[in-house]
């Protein structure tokens, strides 16, 4: 029910699928451009493979990022506080407090894993433009 009405953030496929996009995007940004191209007999062909690879894990952190924000977005779910004591109250809002408590979960979820893809991809940006350069 909840991933149906706040989108597949929590699921675990999706966890398992930002981490193999975490673990691509460190991976890439500890390759040496310099360690890279030497030694070859297509210096060029190698750095501009690798900004290519760059450029499309890129593209899917910026995918999956805007995915993320979607979640973030929608409704406050901290809006209970414009509720009265006495709807809060109710049998109904234990129910509420619940649904509450589980969309801040999910959102801080979603934060986190946001800021981890951007942190990333911020390393990576410099990067490819050094290997666009170097092509």
């Amino acid at each position: 029910m909840l991933t149906t009405t706040i989108g597949q953030a929590t699921t675990a496929s999706t966890l398992d699928a930002d981490e193999a996009l975490s673990t691509r995007l460190r991976d890439l940004a500890l390759v040496d451009l310099d360690a890279l191209s030497a030694g070859t007999s297509a210096p060029v062909e190698m750095i501009a493979a690798f900004a290519e690879d760059v450029a499309d894990a890129l593209r899917e952190a910026r995918t999956r990022i805007g995915a993320l924000r979607a979640v973030l977005g929608g409704a406050d779910p901290l809006n209970v506080l414009d509720a009265t004591i006495r709807q809060r109250a109710s049998d109904a809002g234990s129910t509420g407090a619940e649904r509450v408590r589980a969309r801040l979960g999910t959102q801080a979820e979603a934060a986190r894993a946001l800021a981890r893809l951007s942190d990333l991809a911020a390393g990576l940006v410099p990067k490819l433009f050094e290997a666009d350069r170097r092509r």
